[in-house]
């Protein structure tokens, strides 16, 4: 059992760095049962085929939550002090905007449920600002509000790690 894993873990990182690898080990230092908020939704065969790995990786000590739009509240179905993966942030803010949702309250929801969790909860998000800058504005403001969403949870996490090709650097 990892008894160093703070309160929040924010794991930063590109496409296929390894994030969820390395949250998933992170979360099964401690003792089942852990629980897996999923956000993502499968709108198409390739979708499903990315969830279907996810899942089959985990063993039936996880417990799933599906959650593509409500995540403050799968967060708070989770007996307190209980051990919370969420992945990702990132496709959870992409269903926000695609519903026509207030980010900024989503994100101040967010706070308070991770915050009454009581830990460890870690939270997998895409680092979406080292590219260039897209070329349409429904993608600028994703990734000026997933920049907001990460400096925000960033300063408030107790531990932040970017991924680069499988291999954690503690930022914080």
């Amino acid at each position: 059992m990892i008894e160093s894993l703070p309160n929040l873990t924010l794991v930063l990182g590109g496409a296929r760095s390894g994030k969820s690898r390395h949250a998933e080990a992170l979360i099964e230092a401690f003792s089942p049962p852990w629980h897996y908020i999923a956000t993502a939704q499968a709108y198409d065969d390739e979708m499903q085929a990315r969830i279907a790995e996810h899942r089959a990786r985990r063993s039936q000590d996880w417990i799933t939550i599906d959650a593509p739009l409500a995540l403050p509240e799968a967060i708070r179905s989770v007996p307190v002090g209980q051990p919370i993966l969420v992945d990702c942030l990132t496709l959870w803010l992409t269903n926000l905007i695609l519903a026509e949702h207030d980010t900024a309250a989503a994100a101040t929801e967010l706070v308070a449920a991770y915050e009454a969790a009581a830990g460890p909860v870690v939270l997998v998000s895409n680092e979406v600002g080292l590219g260039i800058v897209p070329d349409n504005a429904l993608a600028r403001r994703f990734r000026d509000e997933a920049g907001r969403l990460h400096q925000r949870l960033a300063t408030q996490a107790d531990r932040v790690v970017f991924m680069v090709a499988g291999l954690a650097m503690q930022v914080k």
